[in-house]
């Protein structure tokens, strides 16, 4: 048998690259779907916990049970700054519930009227919220150190710059570039949410809180925590996007993998904090 001309054909010597080749977008999308799907149900976990825990207490007329989980967060002497934490978590809500919103292609299809009146709320939003937790971070006695200050800030002020561009490319009709930074503003956005999940993942795998002081909120592996909810997330998008622009198999297979990972991750993060810390709340 003559091997020469089978080792020049790569599709006959190795019959699953064409496979492949074909298979590699669909499961690098697949990927980045399932990873969103469990990030949305999180921030829905999220979402019923700030209502059920801090709603309930506004409700119940103990506003000052917002202090068991925000030191200061409710100040008789502050009516202001009251009203500044209540926006705050409103705004949150909404940001959450209309990013997910944003980012489902077939609400973006089918209601694309619902897609731009929502997109200007969520712009709105974002902009208020990051305002304001600036605001609060620097003038209410904040926990944690300077560090910590510093990575919030630094997501801020992301969250600005990511709206910007994402209002300015949506108003030049390049949707690519558009789309792409809604996807970076969802993440930054996340910023927090992402903080919660991470610290509770760290804990539990760690069965304990290992690198940080909890009375006082400091220590190294909350500062990385705090500069890893924002750089970490950004990161693995920007190789999603290159994935998905690469004519070749091999990145989107190897970020189609990562997402796979980064999902599990997220699956295990959210569980930490619902079951350490949402949920316990809302049934207390």
């Amino acid at each position: 048998m003559n091997t020469s001309t089978i080792d020049r054909n790569p599709a006959t010597a190795w019959p699953l690259i064409p496979t492949l080749r074909r298979a590699a977008p669909k499961l690098l999308q697949h990927a980045a779907s399932s990873w969103f799907v469990v990030a949305v149900a999180g921030q829905l976990l999220f979402v019923i916990y700030i209502i059920g825990f801090y709603g309930g207490a506004l409700l119940a007329g103990r506003p000052e049970d917002w202090n068991q989980v925000l030191p200061h967060g409710w100040d008789p002497a502050s009516p202001w700054g009251n009203a500044l934490v209540a926006a705050h978590l409103l705004f949150a809500v909404l940001i959450i519930l209309g990013g997910a919103l944003q980012l489902v292609p077939r609400i973006r299809q089918r209601w694309p009227r619902l897609h731009h009146w929502n997109g200007r709320i969520y712009l709105s939003a974002a902009l208020i919220m990051s305002v304001g937790g600036l605001i609060m971070l620097w003038t209410r006695n904040a926990v944690g150190d300077l560090p910590q200050h510093l990575a919030l800030s630094f997501n801020a002020v992301l969250i600005l710059v990511c709206a910007g561009f994402t209002l300015r490319y949506a108003i030049a009709r390049r949707i690519d570039q558009h789309r792409r930074w809604a996807i970076r503003l969802f993440l930054v956005v996340s910023g927090v949410w992402f903080f919660r999940i991470a610290l509770m993942g760290w804990i539990i795998a760690n069965q304990g809180p290992v690198g940080f002081d909890p009375r006082s909120f400091t220590g190294p592996a909350l500062n990385l925590i705090g500069i890893g909810q924002t750089l970490l997330p950004l990161a693995v998008a920007e190789l999603y996007f290159r994935a998905q622009r690469s004519r070749t198999v091999a990145p989107k297979l190897a970020i189609a993998a990562l997402l796979g990972v980064c999902t599990l991750l997220t699956a295990g993060g959210v569980a930490s904090a619902g079951m350490a810390m949402w949920l316990p709340r809302l049934t207390s």
